[in-house]
């Protein structure tokens, strides 16, 4: 099912959630290849950017292969994050989004983030300001509310549509949540229902069958997935033939899993170097590997990896009986 952001057109409405430490550009190209039609990246602050962070500019790393991209800002000063939005403007990313969502301690304490959800005039701000300063859409990302006794993902979302945002993502979960319990789809369907721009979907997809439920009970335009997809790409291209035909793809088989970490080791060991990619691959290969049999010994023995050959020594000799 194609989906339009403003002027940009997906080939299907399945987005890759932001998520920090996770939706770096190894991981966004493999979710590339498995059909993901909106990859958004690791969300960026706007005062680092702002300050010319160096690190900063390396999360802002986009291959040509993998657009269209979301590239996400979080900041609660509304001159800045527009200026810094337009400062980057000229970066090959084809949406802007903002981020009213992350429930981390050290984001909420400083009013970003899903601190935003408890003040509609800033949120006014922000996107108003923000839309000004671009070209390319700006679209937003909320949670149902801060905590239960503030829900209010209706009320912030029509304050985004008013602003002239191209879409709002509608996370089923408040702040205080954070990713524990059920998120409440219902909201993502009263949100639906009270504007009339794109509204996207999150939380709790795991399989084709869950993205096709939340689409049916919500209405919802898009499905963005986040934790689901942690170590399984795969799942992109499993709701994408399922929604297609019908039909269920089975789990991928061993030998896939272990093509896949290897493939994702190389990515990490291009694009971050042998230091830093292979500590970070210690994460992947436990979300690779979750669920199998004897997969907790593996962990113990993948964090102890230093090098790419130290990974395809572990992950090659892999059989059934070590998983």
């Amino acid at each position: 099912m194609e989906l339009k952001i403003g002027n940009v057109n997906l080939k299907n409405n399945l987005i890759l959630a932001p998520m920090a430490g996770v939706t770096d550009l190894p991981f966004r190209l493999l979710c590339k290849d498995q059909g993901c039609g909106l990859l958004c990246m690791e969300m960026v602050s706007a005062k680092a950017i702002y300050f010319n962070n160096k690190n900063t500019e390396a999360l802002m790393e986009i291959h040509e292969e993998e657009m269209p991209v979301s590239l996400q800002l979080f900041g609660s000063d509304s001159d800045i994050i527009s200026e810094m939005a337009k400062r980057i403007e000229e970066k090959p990313f084809d949406i802007l989004d903002i981020n009213m969502g992350c429930p981390v301690p050290k984001v909420v304490n400083n009013g970003e983030g899903s601190a935003l959800m408890k003040n509609p005039k800033l949120v006014e701000e922000i996107v108003t300001k923000t839309v000004k300063a671009i070209q390319k859409p700006v679209t937003v990302k909320i949670r149902k509310g801060f905590n239960d006794d503030s829900v209010n993902a209706v009320e912030i979302a029509k304050i985004i549509e008013g602003c002239g945002a191209a879409a709002v993502a509608v996370h089923g979960r408040t702040r205080e949540q954070y990713y524990s319990g059920k998120a409440d789809w219902d909201i993502i369907r009263r949100v639906k229902e009270a504007v009339s721009i794109p509204v996207v979907g999150n939380g709790d997809i795991e399989s084709p069958l869950d993205a096709e439920r939340m689409m049916k009970e919500t209405g919802c335009d898009g499905v963005m997935i986040g934790r689901g997809v942690r170590g399984n790409p795969w799942l992109f291209r499993q709701i994408n033939t399922y929604l297609d035909t019908g039909e269920r793809i089975p789990k991928p088989t061993l030998e896939e899993v272990r093509d896949m970490i290897i493939r994702h080791g190389r990515l990490q060991l291009r694009y971050k170097g042998e230091h830093q990619g292979m500590r970070e691959m210690r994460k992947h290969v436990a979300w690779y590997t979750a669920g199998y049999p004897n997969s907790a010994r593996l962990r113990n023995q993948v964090n102890s990896i230093e090098t790419m050959d130290d990974l395809e020594r572990l992950i090659e000799g892999l059989t059934v009986n070590v998983l």
